[in-house]
């Protein structure tokens, strides 16, 4: 097994969570906050749009079963890359999207691919790249939460057609 990080902000961390906790070859999903400029902030904090930092996911995964290219083709195609501080109804600086790197290869690889997918947008890519720092685990209820709640109004309305969108355009990356 070939142990890797991704760290990525694509909206709302419980949208971007349900989709990676399906996906081949993930063996960890958490949800958290990075970027920012406060140590262990707390959701309250970070709402407030002051401390800079974005929702996120902490994914590990085995690079042997799924590569860091086949994971960004999930992360774009299940968030919006050209709205700024903006997933849909979610807005603010903590919505961002952005994806964490930690080394320089992991960099090359993530705007490479970027310019390579930007002409199917129709307007520029705005994903934010930047150097991984500390990440702050979010509170318990943030964890796991569409399997948790999925009869409540925003993951029926939100989260479920992003992750039924995953399920249909990639069933190769599907956990058995």
């Amino acid at each position: 097994m070939k142990e890797k990080r991704l760290v990525l902000g694509g909206g709302c961390f419980w949208c971007v969570e349900a989709v990676f906790l399906n996906v081949k070859g993930v063996s960890s999903v958490l949800s958290g906050y990075t970027g920012g400029l406060k140590a262990n902030p707390s959701y309250e904090n970070i709402c407030t749009g002051l401390t800079g930092h974005a929702e996120v996911v902490d994914i590990k995964y085995d690079a042997d079963i799924i590569s860091l290219k086949n994971l960004l083709d999930i992360f774009f195609e299940i968030h919006d890359p050209t709205t700024p501080n903006q997933q849909g109804a979610d807005r603010g600086t903590q919505y961002r999207s952005v994806i964490y790197f930690q080394t320089q290869e992991m960099y090359e690889e993530i705007t490479q691919y970027i310019k390579v997918i930007e002409k199917n947008f129709n307007a520029k890519i705005v994903t934010e790249v930047s150097v991984l720092g500390d990440v702050y685990l979010a509170e318990q209820y943030h964890q796991n939460y569409y399997k948790l709640h999925s009869l409540e109004g925003y993951c029926m309305a939100v989260i479920a057609p992003k992750l039924q969108k995953f399920m249909i355009k990639f069933p190769n990356y599907l956990q058995e």
